[in-house]
């Protein structure tokens, strides 16, 4: 199993997805951190500089959704890699902030982290 240390937020309001997901990228290696909402993402990626990739889900509660805060992380902080994923929503390419990944849920766990590891190494 591959020990590559790289920094991951997860963002996602729905606790067992999270969960599962967490525990699946901690399995691959990945350095997790967890966010509920964009405010705690925010706040994690102003603590934790060396998250690499940001994780989201869309439809969240809070001050913005998945999709404004994959646009907010792209203007802040350019050089992190963004993945996001919905159940409910398919967003146009010009949705997604530039350079950003999409993956509809259920996502195959295999898919995303072969997908991580490709952005991280790009």
């Amino acid at each position: 199993m591959k020990q590559h240390q790289d920094a991951v937020l997860v963002v996602e309001d729905e606790i067992l997805i999270r969960l599962s997901i967490v525990d699946e990228l901690m399995e691959h290696g990945f350095q997790v951190f967890e966010a509920g909402n964009a405010d705690e993402a925010i706040a994690s990626l102003e603590q934790h500089q060396d998250i690499r990739l940001v994780f989201t889900d869309i439809d969240m509660p809070g001050s913005m959704d998945g999709l404004r805060l994959a646009a907010f992380v792209r203007d802040r902080w350019p050089p992190i890699k963004i993945i996001v994923t919905s159940g409910r929503f398919l967003p146009n390419a010009h949705e997604l902030p530039e350079n950003a990944e999409f993956f509809t849920k259920p996502y195959d766990y295999a898919a995303v982290i072969a997908e991580m590891n490709r952005l991280l190494l790009a």
